[in-house]
């Protein structure tokens, strides 16, 4: 893999992380779709090259949610000391904290079975078909009397178990979280900002997991790649989440699902067509 590639995938990582069309379809799909060898032609050292580029969207949204984290945090260890929770920063804080507990369990228990297993181009094609149009739809019908105020610890373990349902490429961590919190009312906005909120402490967790592995492998040469892979997934990140906001303010998800359908046709159709193979 170049680093021209390296940035294109940190780019792809960056832009698919936060937007609701699956991040981790994408990682596997592209270079599929071009035939790029994997990092170091292992499959193992490659999903490393993954989590370093995850760590760098994480990177942009620390930066970009630096207050609200801090605030948030500052609220949660004010509840260890009072042991009672009464502000609307204390509640989301919890709500945080709760909400990461069934995606990490289902992640430590399942990884190989997920990277081993549920990663071929044409199951992720399906996947994001399926999701699109189930966000559009509960989207549609769903109200939007409910902001962030509203979260509370009930809200967050129902949202993290729905995140944990995104471990399979192709449903998109960001897309589910947004389809169950619009299902209980949260307005879009709301429903975005909380799913990347909650996103962070998952893939910083990875990112610590899968260092020790880089810190026994080393970079084998790749240094130049981690490094822009890196920069360019934390930009791009960086700026979806600026944009995504501004944009729920005042659209849907429509543009989200027609992406996914094409995107999950054009998988399918190369399939189809024998001009790409169906699993990897």
């Amino acid at each position: 893999m170049s680093i021209w590639q390296a940035i294109v995938l940190g780019f792809v990582q960056g832009a698919t992380e936060y937007a609701p069309v699956s991040s981790s379809g994408h990682l596997i799909v592209v270079p599929w779709l071009f035939g790029w060898q994997q990092l170091g032609g292992d499959a193992d050292f490659a999903k490393t090259f993954d989590v370093a580029l995850h760590m760098g969207t994480l990177l942009g949204a620390v930066i970009y949610f630096r207050q609200d984290l801090w605030r948030y945090l500052r609220a949660w260890l004010h509840t260890l000391a009072a042991r009672g929770v009464t502000t609307t920063d204390e509640r989301i804080g919890w709500a945080l904290v709760v909400g990461t507990i069934p995606g990490a369990a289902v992640g430590a228990l399942a990884e190989r079975v997920i990277q081993e297993n549920l990663g071929a181009p044409w199951l992720i094609a399906v996947m994001l078909a399926i999701f699109g149009v189930v966000l559009y739809l509960v989207d549609r019908r769903s109200p939007s009397d409910r902001d962030l105020s509203s979260i509370g610890v009930r809200t967050g373990l129902y949202l993290g178990l729905a995140q944990a349902m995104a471990l399979q490429p192709g449903v998109s961590r960001s897309g589910v979280t947004m389809t169950a919190a619009r299902a209980i009312g949260l307005d879009r906005e709301t429903a975005a900002r909380f799913s990347f909120l909650l996103s962070l402490p998952i893939i910083a967790g990875a990112g610590l997991y899968k260092g020790t592995d880089l810190v026994q492998a080393g970079f084998q040469g790749y240094e130049s790649q981690f490094f822009w892979g890196f920069v360019s997934s934390g930009v791009s990140g960086f700026l979806v989440i600026w944009g995504l906001l501004r944009y729920l303010k005042r659209h849907d998800f429509k543009v989200f699902m027609l992406y996914r359908l094409a995107a999950a046709a054009l998988v399918l159709g190369l399939i189809a067509t024998g001009v790409r193979e169906a699993t990897i």
